[in-house]
């Protein structure tokens, strides 16, 4: 489970943003921040670095 939606909703930032950023569809990261789909761990790393973010705080619900 991921916090992506928490971490997008905290900053303002559109998941069309996110989407255009990472260079991948808006439906994947869709499925990114709804669970459905995890992503992989290599694109996690570049998520976490657009957001200005730990990797953790986007994989830990209590930040730990």
């Amino acid at each position: 489970m991921n916090r992506i939606d928490e971490v997008l909703k905290q900053k303002g930032i559109k998941q069309a943003w996110l989407a255009n950023q990472l260079g991948k569809s808006y439906n994947m990261v869709n499925s990114y921040v709804r669970n459905r789909q995890q992503p992989r761990l290599e694109v996690l790393f570049e998520i976490a670095k657009i957001l200005n973010v730990n990797p953790k705080e986007l994989l830990n619900a209590n930040n730990e």
